[in-house]
């Protein structure tokens, strides 16, 4: 079972530049998809026949939204993490749950796909970013806990906007503490999470290398020398990281064959 987590920095683009091409060859049974910046009207229509999709679209305007795309069938979808009180325009867009019905796997698969604020170092962003990640602890939390009940697997998949260690960024020195994504204090709430169990499947995978990274700016040569971050993750409990039977990174051949300035990670999961 291949899951992909791919920030596409707007459907509509990514589809103009080849994305289509990459789903077609790829043949992912789930997507995570982050950055959609469209309607359900328009993430359908671009997705084509075969898939069950879960969307939240920003109220804001042409930012983020999140989406989950299955082959599977879907038992239930979760939106959004208002706890019932609603949620402020900046942070919708940026949580979605489906529960799969996975064959032969006893017990839900929920899949999840995130999508973090960037944040601006030593700005009101950055309190936005870390008000939204107390929530996103919160929810963690409690999935974990029926994972390890034994009610359900779950894979948080998405671009969370912050690198763990200096394996995850190619110019650590220069960014570290200094640009939001590599602060320690946004740094601890990945600690956080996996010190409640969360497997990091991407780097459980490659070892302590650096990077696979997943993330190069558009500008300058910063695909061509590989200087990248590493911001997009699958996180699965354990449960399911012990069902991991490889994980990679597609990077374009070349920088004119990029969909998105992000890449799809794509894990292959034994079932």
């Amino acid at each position: 079972m291949k899951i992909a987590t791919v920030n596409v920095n707007g459907i509509r683009a990514a589809y103009r530049r080849g994305m289509g091409d990459w789903v077609e060859e790829r043949r992912p049974d789930v997507m995570l998809l982050q950055e959609v910046r469209a309607t359900d009207d328009v993430l359908e229509e671009h997705l084509g026949h075969g898939w069950t999709t879960a969307h939240q679209a920003s109220d804001i305007k042409g930012r983020a939204g999140v989406a989950v795309a299955s082959r599977l069938p879907a038992t239930a979808v979760r939106v959004g993490l208002g706890d019932g009180a609603g949620e402020e325009p900046v942070d919708t867009g940026r949580w979605v749950e489906m529960d799969l019905d996975v064959p032969g796997a006893g017990r839900p698969l929920t899949a999840v796909s995130v999508y973090i604020h960037s944040g601006t170092a030593r700005t009101p962003k950055m309190d936005l970013k870390y008000a939204h990640l107390e929530k996103v602890t919160k929810r963690l939390g409690e999935l974990a806990a029926q994972a390890r009940d034994g009610e359900r697997d779950v894979v948080v998949g998405g671009d969370l906007n912050i690198v763990h260690t200096e394996l995850d960024l190619k110019n650590w020195k220069s960014n570290h503490n200094k640009v939001s994504g590599v602060l320690d204090e946004e740094i601890a709430y990945l600690d956080k999470w996996f010190a409640d169990g969360w497997v990091d499947v991407a780097r459980k995978v490659a070892g302590e290398q650096p990077g696979p990274y997943t993330w190069w700016s558009w500008r300058g040569k910063a695909f061509d020398n590989d200087s990248g971050w590493r911001i997009d993750y699958q996180l699965a409990t354990p449960e399911l990281a012990g069902r991991v039977a490889d994980a990679v990174v597609d990077r374009a051949p070349s920088y004119d064959r990029r969909f998105s300035d992000h890449a799809p990670m794509v894990a292959t999961y034994d079932f």
